[in-house]
């Protein structure tokens, strides 16, 4: 892998909510302030169309139009990933064919999810994308989400493919991203898909997260995981702790149900979120502003 793609995806990526406003419409003022806020913040890069990024419910094109934008904002000041995966693997090299990469470093691509394929089944599919694809493929391992883990064995296989730099792990598993950091080759990515998590990854060999925290509080995360990247665990946790009781409420009700909570009660933007979820409860949300209010050790 050139070292040079390998920085790029090193440290903090901030996966991007797609704001709303009141008609369900891409609230694109509020999405440059995410983008500004996560710059000034100092994430390392920005991680387009993920989960937190509601990309099931955006149309092609709506994403051609926040892509488009998220790169005019940025104007190069950071590495652009985005998410492009799915299950029906036909799709995904159509619509690979089909995207713009100019100024797209790489893509985040999910285990494909609902059909519940073989781990040959799971090979095939990423080869297939990595062969076609023009930018790095990271792969994507969220079993709570997929119904299946990509195992460590199909991890390895494929870390050696050309075109494929790295994993975003969020099986939970520590014992399985311990041994994916064991065997794979120097230059492949174990990235953190678990916010609390990315510190005890770090500590096991990952080089960073993709983390829906970091619209919240960008500063605070980067800082951790740059303390835990170098060594500084002492500070990292200190850093991590701050997260603890409002990470798990962040999911209580969907991603990224919670994080639009917060980023509301802090002024950022608003709460929608296009069915089938639904807007953060008023038990949720009072959960959400009381932790918020015990939050003066965190920088926002």
């Amino acid at each position: 892998m050139n070292s040079d793609i390998k920085t790029k995806f090193t440290g903090t990526g901030l996966a991007l909510i797609t704001p709303f406003t009141s008609n369900l419409s891409v609230d694109f003022p509020a999405l440059e302030r995410l983008i500004e806020r996560g710059i000034k913040g100092g994430v390392e890069f920005l991680a387009v169309f993920g989960t937190t990024g509601e990309p099931v419910t955006l149309t092609k094109a709506e994403k051609k139009d926040i892509l488009e934008f998220v790169l005019k904002v940025n104007n190069k000041r950071l590495p652009v990933m985005i998410g492009l995966g799915g299950n029906n693997t036909l799709e995904v090299l159509e619509t690979i064919k089909a995207t713009n990469f100019s100024g797209v470093d790489g893509i985040l691509s999910v285990c494909p999810y609902y059909n519940k394929p073989s781990q040959e089944g799971v090979y095939r599919h990423y080869v297939a994308i990595a062969d076609e694809c023009p930018v790095p493929v990271m792969l994507y391992n969220i079993p709570g989400r997929t119904g299946i883990n990509m195992t460590v064995s199909t991890t390895l296989k494929l870390a050696v493919h050309k075109n494929i730099i790295g994993v975003k792990e969020a099986s939970g598993d520590l014992t399985q991203c311990m041994e994916i950091a064991k065997s794979a080759p120097k230059d492949f990515l174990l990235v953190a898909g678990d916010d609390l998590l990315a510190v005890p990854m770090i500590a096991i060999g990952a080089q960073g997260s993709i983390a829906v925290l970091p619209n919240i509080f960008p500063d605070t995360f980067s800082d951790m995981i740059r303390f835990a990247l170098k060594g500084d665990f002492l500070n990292a946790r200190k850093l991590l702790y701050n997260f603890a009781e409002l990470n798990p409420l962040l999911y209580a009700e969907g991603n990224p149900v919670g994080a639009k909570a917060v980023l509301k009660l802090m002024g950022v933007c608003e709460n929608f979120v296009r069915l089938p979820l639904a807007e953060a409860s008023e038990g949720l949300t009072a959960s959400i502003e009381k932790v918020l209010n015990k939050q003066e050790a965190v920088k926002v």
